[in-house]
C-alpha cells in the first residue's frame, strides 16, 4: 500500500484485518515511526486499535522502503494524494512517480492497483510508465476505486455497497477478487468493468452527490423566501425511493478532502475531452453561494457584527473526523473575522488542525467555555455532543440568546418558546 493518507491507511488496515500480509509504504519518515508505535496520524473512529490489533498480529507492517515493498508483494496499491492545482485539474504527479518506481523495481509479475482518485485516462499512462520503464516483466494495471466517508470509513470498508474492478485482464481481476473474497462471500455486489469506466464511476458518484447537497441547500433558500420547511420538504422528497433521503440535509455547503476536489476534477476532465460538464459547472458556483451568505445568516441574527464575540462549535468539515480541508467552518470563521467579529471555535477533533490552517483563529477548551460572553452562537458541524446543549447553562454563560443554527440540529418552536433568538436554514 503506497500511501498512508487517510485512503492508504484505511484500506492497508482493513485487508489486514481480512487476513492479507500488508506493508503500507511512505515516504515520510515522522508519519511511519508513528505508526510504528500504533499511533495513527488522522483521526479516524476505530482505526488505531486497528492498526495496533493486526501489526501485533503480525499481518500488518510500516516502512518507507518502497523497493523492499514492491519486490516483496504480488499486489501494489497506489493510495498517494491527488491535490487540485489552481485550475481545478489534479495534479498527478504522485501517482505517476510511483509507478516509475514499480516500473524500476519490478522483480516478477506485479497487478498495479489505482486507489487514488483520477481521471480517466489515468490507467492508460501508468501503463505507459510500466511498459516504458520495465520491459522484463509482465504486470496488470486495475482501477479500484475507494467510497469511504470520513468519519465511517472502517464500517464503509467492511460493508461497502459495491466493489469496483477496473481492467480486461481476467488473471488480474481474479487475484484483486481474490484479496477482497471476505466481501463477496457476505454477498456485495462486484461491479468488473473496464478502468476507464471505473475511473469515471469515482467522479461520478462524487460529482452526483456534490449536487444532491447543492440542491437541497438551494430549496433551503427559497423555503426561508416562502414560508416553508425544508425538512419537510426534504422528507417528502426523500421517500420517493427514486430520491432517497440521504444528502438531503442542508448545511453550510459541502467540504472536505472528496467533493470539492472532485467536483473541479470531472469538470476539467470534461472540458479537456472537449464538452462542458454544466450541472456541475453550477454544483460549484452553487457550493461557493452557500458558503458565502453563511456570514448573513449570522448577521441576521446579530446585526452589526463589529466587536461582537461569536462562539463557533465546530470547525472540521463534518463530524467523527479532523479534516478541515475545504471545511466551510473556517470559510464562515474567515467572513466573520473580515466583518470585525471576535471568534472563538471549539471542535472536538480539529483543534490541532485549526492551529495550523488559522492561527488568527481563538479555540475554547470545551463547548462552555466556548460560548462564555458570546453575543451568538452559530452550530456549524453537527458533532453529536452538540445534539443536546445545556441550554440553560448557555443563557447564563452568554451575553445574548442568539443562536444560529447552520445544521438544523434544534427545532425552531422549541428555541423561541425558549426565549431564544433562533434561526436554522430553510426553517419555516
Amino acid at each position: 500500500m503506497v500511501g498512508t493518507g487517510y485512503v492508504g491507511l484505511v484500506t492497508g488496515a482493513c485487508l489486514a484485518d481480512f487476513g492479507m500480509d500488508v506493508t503500507c509504504v511512505d515516504k515520510d519518515e515522522t508519519k511511519i515511526a508513528l505508526l510504528r508505535k500504533g499511533v495513527s496520524p488522522i483521526y479516524e473512529p476505530g482505526l488505531e486499535e486497528l492498526i495496533h490489533k493486526n501489526e501485533k498480529a503480525g499481518r500488518l507492517r510500516f516502512s518507507t522502503n518502497i523497493v523492499e515493498a514492491i519486490e516483496r508483494s504480488l499486489v501494489i496499491f497506489i493510495a498517494v494524494g491527488t491535490p487540485p492545482r489552481k485550475d481545478g485539474s489534479p495534479d498527478l504527479s504522485f501517482i505517476f512517480e510511483v509507478a516509475e518506481s514499480i516500473a524500476t523495481h519490478m522483480n516478477g509479475y506485479k497487478v498495479v492497483v489505482t486507489k487514488s482518485t483520477v481521471p480517466t485516462g489515468t490507467g492508460a499512462q501508468i501503463e505507459d510508465i510500466l511498459r516504458t520503464k520495465n520491459g522484463r516483466y509482465k504486470f496488470s494495471v486495475v482501477s479500484n476505486p475507494e467510497f469511504l466517508r470520513e468519519g465511517s470509513a472502517i464500517e464503509d470498508f467492511m460493508h461497502p455497497d459495491r466493489v469496483v474492478i477496473g481492467s480486461r485482464d481476467e488473471e488480474a481481476i481474479a487475484i484483486v477478487k481474490d484479496v477482497y473474497s471476505p466481501l463477496s462471500i457476505g454477498g456485495v455486489p462486484f461491479v468488473v468493468t473496464d478502468v476507464e469506466s471505473a475511473e469515471l464511476i469515482k467522479y461520478a458518484s462524487n460529482g452526483f452527490l456534490a449536487l444532491k447537497i447543492s440542491f437541497i441547500n438551494e430549496v433551503a433558500a427559497m423555503c426561508e423566501r416562502m414560508g416553508a420547511d425544508v425538512k419537510d420538504v426534504a422528507r417528502g422528497m426523500g421517500l420517493d425511493k427514486r430520491i432517497a433521503p440521504h444528502f438531503l440535509n442542508p448545511g453550510p455547503g459541502y467540504g472536505g478532502s472528496c467533493f470539492p476536489k472532485d467536483s473541479s476534477a470531472v469538470v476539467d476532465l470534461a472540458r479537456k475531452n472537449g464538452y462542458t460538464f454544466e450541472i456541475m459547472e453550477a454544483v460549484l458556483s452553487v457550493n461557493d453561494h452557500v458558503k458565502a451568505r453563511m456570514v448573513d445568516k449570522v448577521a441576521a441574527v446579530c446585526p452589526d457584527l463589529k466587536g461582537r464575540r461569536v462562539a463557533m462549535l465546530g470547525i472540521a468539515f463534518k463530524p467523527e473526523t479532523d479534516d478541515i480541508r475545504e471545511s466551510a467552518c473556517l470559510r464562515l470563521a474567515s467572513d466573520l473575522q473580515a466583518r470585525g467579529a471576535d471568534v472563538v471555535a471549539y471542535d472536538p477533533a480539529a483543534m490541532d488542525n485549526a492551529r495550523k490552517e488559522m492561527p488568527s483563529l481563538k479555540l475554547a477548551d470545551d463547548v462552555y467555555s466556548c460560548a462564555a460572553g458570546a453575543d451568538v452562537l452559530v452550530l456549524a458541524t453537527d458533532w453529536n455532543q452538540f445534539r443536546k446543549l445545556d441550554l440553560d447553562r448557555l443563557e447564563k454563560t452568554m451575553k445574548a440568546k442568539n443562536f444560529v443554527d447552520l445544521r438544523n440540529l434544534y427545532e425552531p418552536k422549541e428555541m423561541r418558546k425558549a426565549g431564544w433568538n433562533y434561526a436554522g436554514l430553510g426553517r419555516a
